[in-house]
C-alpha cells in the first residue's frame, strides 16, 4: 500500500468544505475495519484512508499550513500504513471508569505483545508493539498501543486464498479467543496483503 504525500491532503481550506462528508465516509470504512476482543480490547486496522483522516484532522485541529509541518505529520503517520506484507493496527483498553480502567492497566502490563492473529492454521503471529515509543512500565499498559503484525509469504498467500482469519488474546488477566473474524473484516485485511508473484 503506497504511502500518502502531500498531494493527497487538501488543504486548511477545502477540509473545510469536504470535512463532514469524508469524516462520515471514514467513520463507516473505520467501522469495517475493527475488531473487538472480549469487552474491553479493540483493535482498528489502519489503511491509507484511516490515516489520511486522522492526518487531515491533525492539520485541521493543530492549524499546520506549512509545507515543513505537514511533512512531518507525513513521517508521523505514514508507518502505520501496511506495506503488503503486514497488518497494523491501533489497539484501545477501554474502561468507562476511571479507578477500574487503573486497575486494569495495572493488571495488563504486556498485553500489547499477547494480541493474535492467526491465518488458517498456519503459526499466529504476535504483534512488533509500540515501534514509536514505549508505552507501557512495570507497573502499568497504556490504553493506546501501536501494534504491527508481520505475515509470512506463506499467510499472505493463504489469506488472498481465502483462509479464515481468527484472532485473540493470550495474557493470565485477559484471555479471549481464537474467534473468527467477519467476513467484511477478512475481506478488509486481505486487501492490506499484496500477494507474492511466484
Amino acid at each position: 500500500m503506497t504511502k500518502l504525500t502531500r498531494d493527497d491532503l487538501w488543504s486548511l481550506e477545502v477540509y473545510a468544505q469536504r470535512r463532514n462528508e469524508f469524516r462520515t465516509e471514514a467513520m463507516a470504512h473505520k467501522r469495517l475495519r475493527q475488531l473487538l476482543l472480549g469487552e474491553h480490547l479493540r483493535l482498528f486496522f489502519e489503511d491509507r484512508t484511516t490515516i489520511r483522516y486522522q492526518i487531515q484532522e491533525m492539520l485541521r485541529v493543530e492549524k499546520l499550513f506549512e509545507a515543513q509541518e505537514i511533512q512531518d505529520e507525513l513521517d508521523a503517520y505514514n508507518p502505520l500504513i501496511p506495506d503488503g506484507a503486514n497488518w497494523k493496527a491501533t489497539m484501545m483498553i477501554e474502561y468507562t471508569d476511571v479507578a477500574e480502567r487503573r486497575r486494569r492497566l495495572a493488571e495488563l502490563v504486556g498485553v500489547e505483545q499477547r494480541v493474535w492473529l492467526q491465518v488458517g492454521d498456519l503459526d499466529r503471529i504476535t504483534p512488533i508493539a509500540d515501534e514509536d515509543m514505549e508505552r507501557s512500565t512495570d507497573d502499568k499498559t497504556s490504553s493506546v498501543h501501536f501494534l504491527r503484525f508481520e505475515l509470512t509469504p506463506e499467510m499472505v498467500g493463504a489469506a488472498c486464498a481465502g483462509a479464515p482469519i481468527s484472532a485473540g488474546v493470550d495474557h493470565p488477566a485477559y484471555n479471549i479467543g481464537p474467534e473468527e473474524v467477519n467476513e467484511e473484516l477478512r475481506k478488509a485485511l486481505v486487501s492490506d496483503l499484496k500477494p507474492v508473484a511466484h
